[in-house]
């Protein structure tokens, strides 16, 4: 079978166009926002980036071209995700969990859904934002185990012509929108029979926001992405139409695995792109401080070991998670557990990587100043938040 992993000129030409506003626009988000005091705060501040990034058609780059937009599949999306993510972590997260949000109307959703859902995302103006409202409070990691197991506790109850929607949910991305009261889309999972199997009783529900009955409890002051939306909130009672069921009632499980199986290679390429960040800024370190010797610590045996160690594990990284990406593009058999295999070793590899560049900075890597220690703090918010969905 032939193996090529060469980009196609479409898509060189987006990682040349991400690469660009990564440099000119991204690169100003720290600043913007590092000195806010409040999650809320820092988030807020980074509107004015995000609705650049829609502008500049970043978002409609990641939509399909039969849906309004300008994509080819999951290929695209990985060559977008590490240029943004290699530069700032937060308003790529809020771009991809957008995309995230809208998977579950792409994947299961009728055409009339679809239609009507994709069109303010594809229209390249504003900062529209769509999240997947899945995990919640005590975690979700077995989502559909069977009773006595809880699982997903969210209930969507149908009344006359409108589903009323009452739980709880956390660490939604951009999940209650820029004003608390919902993002532009949430795909809700909920159980819509409660004595059914998880197979048959898990559903998921569209809602517009803003909506009545959303209630933000607290935006999480997590360890790393500082700067993007974590919510805590409630749904009290918020309606949605009937005809806003994605998929058919019950095949919420099996639509909630394919949404996460056609972004978990995204996962792997974010921890490409922290490990990149924390490569280039090591390597000009090893390059240009002496630290009290005579020449710069790069000549070094056991820096050079560390840092052609940390090259070679961004390319491991960087290509099973391109290969995933494309196996899920094809619907390849193994599509799922390559993707599973992008998701976990490159989240554990960057944690990996990235504590080894710190011993090669010393002492001064635990300085804020300097970025090793939050691209760390990154790196390890990605695991904690993603291994436990591959159980």
């Amino acid at each position: 079978m032939p193996i090529d992993f060469t980009l196609t000129p479409e898509q060189q030409r987006l990682r040349a166009d991400a690469r660009g506003f990564a440099g000119d626009v991204l690169s100003k988000v720290g600043a913007a926002t590092q000195d806010l005091p409040t999650p809320l705060a820092r988030f807020a501040a980074t509107r004015p980036f995000y609705e650049q990034a829609v502008a500049a058609g970043f978002l409609r780059r990641l939509i399909p071209t039969p849906l309004g937009g300008q994509g080819t599949g999951v290929v695209d999306m990985a060559v977008l995700a590490e240029e943004f993510h290699a530069v700032d972590v937060n308003v790529s997260l809020t771009l991809f969990g957008t995309i995230l949000g809208l998977f579950p109307v792409l994947l299961g959703g009728t055409p009339q859904q679809a239609e009507c859902i994709f069109g303010p995302f594809a229209a390249g103006q504003g900062s529209p934002l769509a999240a997947l409202a899945f995990s919640e409070p005590g975690g979700s990691a077995n989502f559909a185990a069977p009773i006595p197991a809880e699982g997903v506790r969210t209930q969507a109850k149908l009344e006359d012509d409108h589903w009323v929607i009452s739980g709880a949910k956390k660490w939604v991305s951009s999940g209650t929108g820029w004003d608390g009261r919902g993002a532009d889309l949430l795909t809700v999972v909920c159980r819509t029979d409660l004595d059914a199997p998880p197979e048959s009783g898990i559903s998921v529900i569209a809602i517009h926001g803003p909506a009545e009955g959303i209630v933000l409890e607290r935006a999480i002051d997590s360890l790393g992405h500082r700067a993007h939306l974590h919510p805590q909130f409630r749904l009290n009672d918020v309606r949605a139409p009937a005809d806003h069921l994605i998929g058919r009632r019950g095949g919420g499980k099996a639509l909630v695995e394919a949404c996460f199986t056609g972004t978990a290679p995204i996962v792997g390429v974010f921890a490409v792109g922290l490990m990149r960040a924390a490569f280039d800024w090591a390597l000009n370190f090893a390059k240009t401080e002496k630290r009290g010797g005579a020449a710069p610590i790069i000549g070094h045996q056991a820096v050079g070991y560390a840092l052609a160690d940390a090259k070679m594990a961004i390319e491991a990284v960087r290509s099973l998670s391109l290969r995933a990406a494309h196996a899920f593009d094809i619907q390849a058999p193994g599509a799922l557990e390559l993707a599973l295999h992008a998701k976990v070793f490159g989240s554990e590899t960057a944690v990996r990587v990235i504590t080894d560049l710190m011993r090669v900075v010393g002492i001064d890597s635990y300085d804020r100043t300097l970025p090793l220690g939050g691209l760390l703090a990154d790196a390890g918010l990605r695991p904690a938040r993603s291994v436990w969905r591959l159980r």
